[in-house]
C-alpha cells in the first residue's frame, strides 16, 4: 500500500523552521527503531484513528512491512496537522524499521528523505532522492529532489526536477511546485494561473493539501494587490481545514493591511496558539500593537524572544534586525542557516542582520544574492533599498525602494517604518527620477 496521501506540498507558506527536536525522542536513533513506533497513543482526530490502526496492524500482522509504511505516514500526517515535529521523528523510525528488513528500499528511502527534509537536513535528503530517481523515478522522487535542491538554493536543478514531476503526474502536488517556481521567479501571474490548476485537483479526501494549495494561491492574490479576493480564497482553505494555521496567519495579515488591526489580531491569535512559531508570534505582536494593545503585544515579543532563535532562526533573524535589536546574534543565526539552507530568502536575512550590524560590503553582496532569482518580494526590496543607501548608491536605492512600493501592503507595520525612514534618508530629485523610471518601465 503506498501512503501518497501524506505527500503534501512541503514548500513553504510561511518562514521556514528548522523544528526542535523534542527530548523524550533525542535518543530515538539508539532504541529498536519500532520500540518508539508502537509506543500507546491517543487522540480522536482522524489521525489519530489512523496512527491507532496502523499500530494494531504492524503488531499483528506476520508480513508487517506495508502497515509499518503506512504507519510511518500516518505520523507525517499527524505531524502536519499537529505542527509537532516529534512525530517526523516517529516515522523516521517506520523508514529506519523497513531498512533494517530491506537495505535501501525505496518505500524507506521517500520516507525517511521526506522526514528529513521536514526537518531541514536537506544535505542529507539529497542523496536519498537520487537514489530514488535512479532506481525507480516515479513522480514524488523527484518532487522530493526537487524540494532538498530547492531549499539549498539550486533553483534550476530542482526545476528540472519538478518539470520531470509534471511530466510523470500532473497533479496538486506537481502544479504547486511548479507554481513555487514561476513565484520565485518573478512570474506572479503564471504562478497564479498554475496555483488555480492545482487548486482544481484538490480533494477533501486530502484536505491539509487543499487547505495548502488555497492558502497558496490567496497569498499570491494577496501579492497581486487582490485583497477580497485573497480573503475569499483563505475562507475556502478554512473550509477544508478550520483553524488552519497557515490560512489564519494570512488572514491575519491581509486584514492587517487593511487597516483592520483588532480584527486581525482575533485571527493572528488563534493561528499562534496552534503553531507558536516565531513570524506568528510577529506579526501577531505587530498587529497587537496596531490595535493599541500594547502590554499584550510586549508579552508576545518576550516568549518571542525567549524561543525565537530555536524555533526559527531565520525569521527570529529578521525580527532582530528589523528592530534594529542585537544585530551580531541576527547575523550569526542567518550565518548558521545559511550552512544548511542557500536560497535567496536565507541569503536576504543574512544581508539585512549584516547591514544592522554596519557590515555594508558584506550586505551588498548577500542582497545580490538574494536578488539573482528575480523574485518580487517587498521583504528582499526594502532591505536592497536600505543596503544600497548604506553603500552610498542613492540612485540604485531609489529604484529598490520603488519596487517595495509596489508591494507595501505586504510588509508589516515596522517594515513600513523602516521603509519611511529609507525614503526620507534619500535625496527628494532621486527619488523622484526612479518613480518616473519605474512608470516608464511599467508603461
Amino acid at each position: 500500500m503506498k501512503s501518497y496521501a501524506a505527500l503534501s506540498v512541503c514548500l513553504l507558506l510561511t518562514a521556514c523552521h528548522k523544528p526542535a527536536e523534542p527530548s523524550a525522542l533525542q535518543e530515538a536513533k539508539k532504541t529498536e527503531p519500532l520500540t518508539l513506533a508502537l509506543l500507546p497513543h491517543s487522540g480522536n482526530a482522524r489521525a489519530d484513528q489512523e496512527i491507532v490502526r496502523w499500530q494494531h496492524q504492524v503488531r499483528t500482522s506476520k508480513n508487517p512491512e506495508t502497515a509499518i509504511e503506512a504507519l510511518g505516514w500516518a505520523f507525517v500526517a499527524k505531524a502536519r496537522e499537529s505542527f509537532d515535529p516529534g512525530f517526523y521523528k516517529l516515522a523516521e523510525q517506520c523508514a529506519l524499521a523497513l531498512e533494517s528488513k530491506e537495505a535501501h528500499s525505496p518505500e524507506a528511502l521517500l520516507l525517511r528523505g521526506h522526514v528529513l527534509h521536514n526537518l531541514h537536513q536537506f544535505k542529507a535528503a539529497e542523496p536519498l532522492a537520487r537514489e530514488l530517481v535512479a532506481r525507480r523515478g516515479l513522480a514524488f522522487d523527484y518532487g522530493l529532489l526537487g524540494d532538498v535542491l530547492m531549499e539549498q538554493g539550486r533553483v534550476e536543478a530542482a526545476m528540472g526536477a519538478y518539470q520531470q514531476m509534471v511530466d510523470l503526474r500532473p497533479d496538486l502536488q506537481s502544479y504547486s511546485r511548479a507554481a513555487h517556481m514561476r513565484w520565485l521567479k518573478g512570474d506572479l501571474e503564471g504562478a497564479i494561473e498554475l496555483m488555480d490548476m492545482a487548486v482544481g485537483a484538490a480533494s477533501p479526501r486530502d484536505p491539509d493539501a487543499a487547505a495548502w494549495a488555497y492558502t497558496r494561491l490567496a497569498l499570491y492574490r494577496f501579492q497581486a494587490n487582490q485583497l477580497a479576493k485573497a480573503l475569499e480564497t483563505v475562507v475556502v482553505a478554512l473550509e477544508f481545514q478550520t483553524e488552519y494555521p497557515p490560512a489564519l496567519l494570512l488572514r491575519g495579515r491581509i486584514l492587517l493591511a487593511q487597516g483592520k488591526a483588532d480584527e486581525a489580531a482575533g485571527s493572528l491569535k488563534v493561528a499562534e496558539q496552534r503553531n507558536p512559531l516565531p513570524e506568528y508570534q510577529w506579526v501577531l505582536a505587530e498587529a497587537l500593537r496596531e490595535a493599541g494593545r500594547e502590554e499584550e503585544a510586549r508579552s508576545v515579543e518576550t516568549t518571542l524572544a525567549r524561543h525565537g532563535a530555536v524555533a526559527d532562526p531565520r525569521t527570529f533573524a529578521l525580527y532582530l534586525a528589523t528592530r534594529g535589536e542585537s544585530p551580531e546574534l541576527a547575523v550569526n543565526l542567518s550565518k548558521k542557516e545559511l550552512m544548511c539552507r542557500e536560497d535567496v530568502f536565507t541569503h536576504d536575512a543574512l544581508a539585512w542582520a549584516l547591514a544592522e550590524a554596519g557590515h555594508g560590503e558584506e550586505a551588498r553582496h548577500e542582497i545580490e544574492l538574494a536578488l539573482a532569482e528575480g523574485t518580487q518580494d517587498a521583504r528582499i526590496f526594502l532591505h536592497a533599498a536600505f543596503i544600497t543607501a548604506l553603500c552610498q548608491r542613492s540612485s540604485e536605492a531609489s529604484e529598490w525602494l520603488q519596487k517595495a512600493r509596489r508591494l507595501q501592503h505586504m510588509l508589516l507595520p515596522s517594515e513600513l517604518n523602516r521603509f519611511q525612514s529609507v525614503a526620507a534618508s534619500l535625496p527628494s530629485q532621486t527619488t523622484a527620477a526612479a518613480t518616473d523610471k519605474l512608470s516608464t518601465r511599467e508603461d
